[in-house]
């Protein structure tokens, strides 16, 4: 399967890595089986291992965890309103699992513990959205590159060649953050920045900050 657009030198490293993780996780075959003959398609791993964390599919059981970091107070400012009910969560996560539109990722550090969240959801042909990007309060600085950086590895070897994403205007951290990544914007709202990022920029920066996940992504299903 061919998971991204040809690389140039600089990139080709980073565009084997991507291969090899489709090919070892069967991502082909797996999209077969849906009758897709071809991505791009949301695939739920069960888990994917980067260098120092690991991201694995949200479950009913993480239903309190979400609302607790959704409803803290810094982390909360940039996103949409959550109940600190969490009945309504175990719901959405019950409708999730039988959900093939979007995937959402418990990011974990190296011991294990949860650090935070984030979400694939919205495709629009071969272009995925993420968001619902959460790290919590005391996580590794590497933390909120190494997870990006994961998220983009997994998009490329699924077959997408861009994403596109919301960001709050006052949530300057986060913008240039992904400006740097080499996203454009395309638009805007009164709160919001809209962006866009192709696959050649996506393989420029994961070659560029290929030290914090210098051996790519493991998949496993």
């Amino acid at each position: 399967m061919s998971a991204v657009t040809p690389p140039t030198a600089d990139q080709s490293g980073i565009a084997a890595q991507i291969q090899t993780s489709a090919l070892e996780a069967g991502i082909a075959q797996r999209l077969a089986q849906r009758d897709q003959a071809v991505g791009p398609a949301y695939l739920k791993a069960k888990k994917i291992f980067g260098h120092k964390l690991s991201m694995r599919n949200a479950t009913v059981a993480d239903a309190s965890y979400i609302v607790a970091l959704r409803t803290d107070e810094q982390k909360s400012r940039f996103i949409s309103s959550t109940s600190v009910d969490v009945q309504p969560q175990v719901q959405w996560l019950e409708k999730y699992a039988r959900d093939d539109k979007q995937i959402y990722f418990i990011i974990q550090n190296m011991e294990g513990e949860n650090i935070g969240t984030v979400r694939l959801y919205d495709q629009q042909a071969n272009s995925f959205c993420w968001g619902s990007w959460i790290i919590q309060a005391g996580a590794a600085s590497s933390s909120s590159i190494e997870s990006a950086l994961m998220v983009y590895h997994y998009a490329l070897a699924l077959g997408f060649q861009r994403a596109h994403f919301d960001v709050r205007k006052a949530n300057e951290s986060v913008w240039k953050f992904h400006e740097r990544f080499g996203a454009k914007k395309t638009g805007e709202t009164a709160e919001d920045l809209h962006y866009s990022i192709a696959a050649n920029d996506i393989l420029n920066s994961l070659s560029r900050y290929a030290k914090f996940l210098p051996r790519g992504i493991q998949i496993q299903f």
